[in-house]
Order: structure tokens, then sequence, then C-alpha cells
């Protein structure tokens, strides 16, 4: 029986304690090589420290982001899960070192352009620690938090909080590095987003049409995903109707459409984005 139950759990942390460990190794790069040396500033805690360390440069970034993030465990442990809180641990100790240690010089001199290397670097880092079953501490627990809580997108929450930490270093620096800093927050927003969700984002779509039949068991053929039948009504016609309700991958939209122009191309369609979506299997929603 041991055999059976410990080696799964050992991959499983190994698997994420490497994922927090690629991550943190680029948000370092990032922080390092092209956040420092142009003076920019960052979102969350890691803006904090940046801040502080630009006011006191003897005290360390991996320094100050680690015992500025004591407050967010504590409200981890009681809004979150406990294997989240103890990875977010592990994650922010990875972060501080890699930051501390991780020192690789990026060769970029335009201010624009070191804006947006930044913005793919920090996003595409956060992304990874993201997809793990922690996190790096700062405002990602504050993200997951408004995630589960409030269905609020993480790339949104990033972007709103970091708002506060661009107003201080544009008092306290100079306006031209906070406008800067807001293109690598907005790039780096968008990546976060990409990368969490990506092409695991789901649909769901409407379809309306007299073939409802037709569809709904091309569907449930081919692309094997649940559809429901609701009663509906023509608001000009007054004709009762079937309106078809399923959720798809964003890879199965293009085989739905196919199959809904075969049966009826008169069909009216809406496809629409979802944000999370709670299911055995279709849902999107990271175990955290």
């Amino acid at each position: 029986m041991p055999k059976f139950s410990f080696w799964p759990a050992v991959g499983s942390v190994g698997w994420n304690l490497g994922l927090l460990t690629v991550g943190s190794t680029l948000c370092a790069v990032g922080v390092n090589g092209v956040l420092i040396p142009h003076h920019f500033v960052s979102g969350g805690l890691t803006g904090v420290a940046l801040i502080v360390h630009y006011l006191v440069p003897f005290l360390s970034v991996a320094l100050i982001y680690a015992l500025a993030n004591v407050p967010l465990f504590i409200a981890g442990w009681f809004f979150i899960s406990r294997r989240f809180f103890l990875y977010s641990i592990a994650g922010t100790l990875i972060f501080s070192a890699a930051v501390q240690w991780v020192q690789i010089e990026v060769p970029v001199q335009d201010k624009l352009l070191a804006a947006l290397l930044a913005g793919l670097i920090m996003g595409t880092g956060s992304g990874i620690i993201l997809k793990s079953l922690g996190s790096a501490g700062g405002t990602d627990i504050l993200s997951v938090i408004l995630l589960q809580r409030f269905t609020v997108r993480m790339g949104t929450t990033v972007l709103g909080f970091n708002s506060l930490v661009l107003a201080a270093a544009a008092f306290l620096f100079s306006l031209e590095d906070a406008l800067f800093t807001l293109i690598y927050l907005y790039v780096s927003t968008k990546i976060v987003d990409l990368v969490v969700t990506g092409l695991s984002q789901r649909k769901a779509a409407f379809i309306i049409s007299p073939n409802w039949e037709q569809i709904s068991h091309r569907i449930l053929d081919e692309i094997h995903r649940g559809v429901t039948i609701i009663r509906g009504q023509g608001g000009y016609s007054g004709n009762e109707q079937r309106i078809l309700y399923t959720v798809v991958t964003f890879q199965e939209v293009a085989t739905l459409k196919q199959i809904v122009r075969r049966e009826d191309p008169a069909a009216f369609v809406v496809v629409t984005d979802t944000i999370d979506v709670m299911g055995s299997r279709i849902g999107n929603q990271p175990h955290w």
C-alpha cells in the first residue's frame, strides 16, 4: 500500500516545487535584469520591496519581500487551503532566494522595449507559479482569495492593487519611470491570464434553431459535451422554441460551428467567454 500512496505524493510535490522554482527564476531575471537596472518598480509586494530598496539601498529586495509576506501568509492560512499555505511558504522562500542569487544582465537599453520585455518575463514567471498548487506569496495570495470567493480575474486584481504602488512610485521618483512601469504591469497582467487560463478557457454557446434535436445529438456524439435544452419563446413571432446551451473548450469551438452550419446554416448562435467553469469533465478552475 505505501508504494502506491507515497510515490505519487512525492511526484506531485516535486512537480509543484519545480513550477515554483522555474517561475521564481524567471521573475528573478525580470527583477534583477530589467526592473532594477531601469529603475522600474513592480506591482504588489515586489513593488513595495523595490521602492524600499531604492530608498534604502543596503536593504535587499529579497529580505524586504520575505518579511512583507507575513500578513498575507496569515490570510492564506485562514481563507485558503492548508496545502496552498505550505506551498506558498516554500514559494516565497524560493522566490526570495532566486531574487538574491539569480543575477543575469539583460542587454536592453531602450526603456520602452525593457518595459515590454519585463512584462513578458514577469508575467510568464508569475503565471507558471500560479499553475502550481501554491504561490510565491505577495498579491498572488490575495488574487487567489478574490478569484475563489468573488470570481475576479487574477490579472484584474493585480492591476488594481498595482495602481496604488504605481502612484507611490510616481510621487517618490519620476512620472516617466512610473509610466514605463505601467506599460510593464499591463503586459504582465495579460500574460498572467494567458498562462493561467490560456487555451483552457471555456466557451459557452447558445444555439437557436428548428433543427435543435439534430444539433444536440451531434454535439453529444462528436464533441462529447453535455447539452442543456431550454424552453423559449420568440419575442416577435410568439412561437415556442428550443435553445441549446453547452460549454466547450476553446479548441472545440470550430467543431461546434461546423456542426451547426451543416445542420442549419441559418441558426442563431452566440458564443461567449467564461471566467471559471466548475465540473468534473469540463471545469477549468485551478486546484488551489
